[in-house]
């Protein structure tokens, strides 16, 4: 090299490096009064969870008698076979809707909004032995997007019909209905208890969700290419492990789905999600900073010891310093959403 170059001469080295990533709020310090509306799910109201949680003990304790004489009523319950086709000008037009097609469903009446909206209204009084068929447009709140507005001809044969006999709901049978209780009450006392917690899990976790949600919003920030990465690997990561305690996966699906091609995919395909986790974090550790937050070093060494024993307990490796690093972001975390909950102004609306 320096017979090539002399004194004369200059030798320029182009340095590329991420630099930490300045956070910018809009509007500045909008965090400090945020306004929330937190949509809560009907079916986690309690009182309504413990009601329907005490109906279904005691059907459970009953037995199903064929119904001969008269037609679905609510109560019931019902084998059917369903079919669907799309409604057409041209009748011969018309294309099954395979998503909408069920051999020997068990219809329980009393869950009928919950399989399709007003289905139930349809087919009361329908007999066993008896088909019915009547249109039915699909809610454009329907999950699956491509039938949402769909127009269809449904058709439905009744193959079974059977009433509940039940016991009567009384102390009698408290036992049965919920083990160790000796009257209705108590079993409606303990039911409520459990609902309420579980009421109070979901909310909390709704409120969260609605407040990051707010704050990737407030804030304008360049995320480098390197974050996006790592996070954007994080989050595939912990999708893979799932997949595979859920599922037994062949060594091929293995290998391609720890492939780059797949990371990659994922990467594309999730470029908005990853980029909202990640502003949601810096915004939150930019919180962290400005309002002086403190975690306790007694709270981080007592999550710590927690999370090694669970690796501990299902024998897994584990990076002691990337724990401690894990378990501290998790805190600060905490501390941020419990300050933010404070000073905001929460609404909660049931949907």
């Amino acid at each position: 090299m320096e017979s090539t170059y002399s004194s004369m001469k200059s030798l320029r080295y182009d340095v590329i490096v991420d630099v930490a990533p300045e956070v910018k709020w809009n509007p500045e310090g909008g965090y400090k009064n945020l306004k929330i509306v937190v949509e809560i799910d009907k079916e986690i109201d309690a009182q309504t969870a413990a009601e329907h949680e005490l109906r279904r003990r005691h059907k459970a304790l009953g037995a199903l008698r064929i119904v001969t004489e008269r037609g679905l009523e609510v109560g019931d319950v019902a084998i059917l076979d369903i079919s669907a086709t799309t409604i057409e000008q041209d009748e011969s037009a018309a294309q099954a809707i395979p998503s909408a097609e069920s051999k020997g469903f068990q219809f329980d009446t009393e869950d009928g909004d919950k399989v399709l909206p007003d289905f139930l209204n349809s087919i009361t009084g329908i007999k066993r032995g008896e088909s019915k068929s009547f249109p039915y447009v699909f809610p454009d709140s329907w999950e699956q997007e491509n039938l949402r507005g769909l127009r269809a001809q449904f058709t439905v044969d009744c193959k079974e019909l059977f009433y509940r006999d039940l016991p009567e709901l009384n102390d009698s049978i408290a036992d049965k209905i919920l083990s160790g209780c000796s009257t209705i009450e108590q079993v409606k006392e303990i039911l409520l208890e459990k609902f309420l917690e579980v009421e109070q899990t979901a909310k909390d976790q709704a409120t969260d969700n609605a407040i990051l949600d707010q704050l990737h919003r407030m804030v304008e920030v360049g995320i480098p290419p390197s974050l996006f990465e790592e996070q954007g690997r994080q989050l595939y990561g912990a999708q893979l492990l799932q997949i595979q305690a859920n599922t037994k996966l062949s060594e091929q699906q293995l290998a391609y789905l720890s492939s780059s091609k797949a990371v990659n995919e994922f990467l594309q395909n999730q470029r908005e999600n990853i980029t909202s986790i990640i502003k949601q974090n810096l915004a939150v550790g930019d919180i962290y900073k400005r309002e002086n937050l403190q975690v306790l070093t007694d709270e981080v060494v007592k999550e710590v010891e927690n999370s090694i024993s669970e690796f501990k307990r299902h024998d897994q490796d584990y990076d002691e310093e990337r724990v401690k690093g894990q378990v501290q972001e998790v805190l600060e975390g905490s501390k941020v959403l419990e300050w933010l909950k404070e000073h905001a102004e929460i609404q909660y609306i049931t949907k």
